[in-house]
């Protein structure tokens, strides 16, 4: 998951009404906004932008990972993955429906993705070159978005809330299973641990990009933490995360891709080195390895799913004619 949309400004300045003050009076008691009751403009907006994001990474994060079902190296972790590929879908479908309660349509959202003008996870425009990197996505990027999701599980807004829990079941799933593949390839032959060492090489430094931008340059997210969006912060969120992957790496007997990686008895945290957020604004704004091959295959499978949309439409109409035609001829 893929919160990057956390670290949005927001659209517009706090409203100070005395709506505004019993809204946050709600939000500071852990209260759960619900669809019918009143909102600030800009938490409207700040939820729609941040649930669509999230939706359209579930979405396009299924394509590096589909591409690999046939190839996977057994009838069992075919299935796996056919499955996991599944359990993203309907995360999506989850996450598109929580948006809807925010008087924005699925339609709208999804055109917005097609057209560019909508962002998804940085994550997912990199390419999946071995049957490691399946094990890396679900280890490192699912991990990742583990360490982002659960908190949304107490947002503020109890649609995404609701949404989030069953979300972060299936994640963790999803991790365990990328988990095991890596750990079955650092035990097997010489060229499966490489396999294994390479994918963690490549993966490593976007994973830790998910998180966003490091708290110095994130100075808008403060009130995304008034209204308990977001709970924790970008950096916080990282370190939790390094803090639990780098012995899970070590007990696979792999090697961080970090020559300054080392733990601080002081803090009680293991350090890294320098992220080259260079690369993280070049890929979320487009240049990464597979944007473009990201977005044709989405607007490629919109266009060919266009008669189903249509059938269905059709259908729903003609059983709407009849049920009015019935109530008409029982009267």
């Amino acid at each position: 998951m893929y919160t990057q949309a956390l670290n949005g400004i927001p659209d517009e300045a706090t409203d100070q009404s005395s709506e505004a003050a019993r809204f946050q009076a709600r939000v500071d008691a852990e209260q759960k906004i619900e669809p019918n009751d009143w909102m600030p403009d800009a938490y409207r907006r700040t939820l729609v932008r941040q649930i669509s994001q999230h939706a359209h990474s579930e979405i396009v994060g299924m394509l590096p990972e589909g591409n690999w079902i046939t190839r996977a190296p057994s009838l069992k972790r075919k299935v796996a993955l056919l499955a996991k590929v599944q359990d993203e879908a309907g995360h999506g479908l989850y996450l598109y429906a929580a948006a809807e309660t925010l008087d924005v349509s699925r339609e709208e959202l999804i055109g917005q993705l097609l057209a560019g003008k909508a962002k998804y996870s940085s994550i997912f425009n990199y390419p999946t070159l071995t049957w490691a990197d399946i094990g890396a996505i679900g280890w490192l990027v699912d991990g990742a978005a583990i360490m982002n999701q659960i908190p949304l599980c107490r947002c503020s807004y109890g649609p995404y809330a609701r949404a989030m829990i069953r979300i972060c079941k299936e994640e963790s799933f999803h991790q365990r299973q990328g988990y095991e593949i890596m750990l079955t390839l650092a035990r097997g032959t010489p060229e499966q641990k490489a396999m294994a060492q390479d994918a963690l090489n490549r993966w490593w430094w976007p994973c830790l990009m998910m998180f966003g931008p490091p708290d110095s340059e994130s100075q808008h997210s403060d009130q995304s933490t008034r209204w308990k969006i977001k709970r924790f912060s970008n950096d916080d969120l990282r370190q939790k995360f390094i803090d639990a992957t780098v012995p899970q790496a070590h007990y696979l007997g792999l090697t961080i891709p970090d020559k300054e990686l080392a733990y601080d008895d002081a803090s009680g945290h293991w350090k890294i080195g320098p992220i080259d957020w260079a690369e993280f604004k070049r890929v979320l704004a487009g240049g990464g390895p597979c944007n473009r091959e990201r977005m044709r295959a989405r607007r490629k499978a919109h266009e060919d799913g266009a008669w189903v949309r249509e059938a269905a439409l059709a259908y729903a109409q003609k059983r709407r004619a009849r049920r009015e035609a019935m109530q008409i001829a029982a009267e």
